[in-house]
């Protein structure tokens, strides 16, 4: 099985990922990262893990379906069974999902359907809530909103900054996205409606 990583930024979730493939955690190849940012760290990371990135700019196409054709050709020629969205800052659009339908999972950082968004951790916090934590979940045409493959929570303490939250999270991210990636090679998730199934 070959799985594509798309990143934005930092790449701590990829380094978990790779990390996690490293140590056995799953039988899969991380064959590809998608990089829409030239300049994140990601992209090194990527580099010192011997793994091709494709850092490609969406202001560099004439429009966003050429820019995801683009991936799609790389993503076909590196014969992709799974993408794993890890802090990819752009919506894939509801044709890139089609295509590959039920073969896309993101991580957020909060309980989903509760602060959705690019900001789900300082939406927590600023909103008050006792209790966050990180939802891995599969990715359909609407933000934030495919079925739940696994979640953790976490209580906000009154003592919590927002930094020191963030690393609560990540934390937890860091884990629970390689736990998911399991799952899925080892073809235990099933998809009934809303819900998924996980298999013993």
């Amino acid at each position: 099985m070959n799985i594509a990583v798309f990143c934005s930024g930092n790449g701590s979730n990829f380094q978990a990922i790779v990390d996690g493939r490293k140590k056995g955690l799953f039988k899969a190849d991380i064959v590809l990262m998608v990089c829409d940012n030239p300049k994140a760290y990601a992209i090194k990371r990527a580099e010192a893990a011997g793994i091709r990135p494709l850092v490609i700019a969406l202001k560099d196409f004439p429009a966003k379906k050429d820019y995801e054709a683009r991936i799609i050709a790389e993503l076909r020629k590196e014969r992709v069974d799974l993408i794993c969205l890890a802090g990819y800052m752009k919506l894939v659009s509801a044709d890139f999902v089609k295509i590959f339908k039920e073969r896309i999972i993101n991580i957020h950082p909060a309980i989903l359907p509760a602060f959705k968004g690019a900001h789900g951790i300082k939406d927590a916090f600023d909103y008050g809530a006792k209790i966050t934590g990180v939802t891995v979940h599969f990715v359909d045409a609407d933000m934030d909103a495919g079925p739940i493959i696994l979640q953790e929570s976490l209580k906000i303490e009154e003592s919590d900054t927002e930094d020191m939250l963030a690393r609560k999270i990540h934390k937890i991210e860091h884990i629970l996205y390689p736990q998911a990636i399991k799952l899925f090679t080892e073809g235990r998730l099933e998809i009934i409606g809303r819900k998924v199934r996980i298999r013993t």
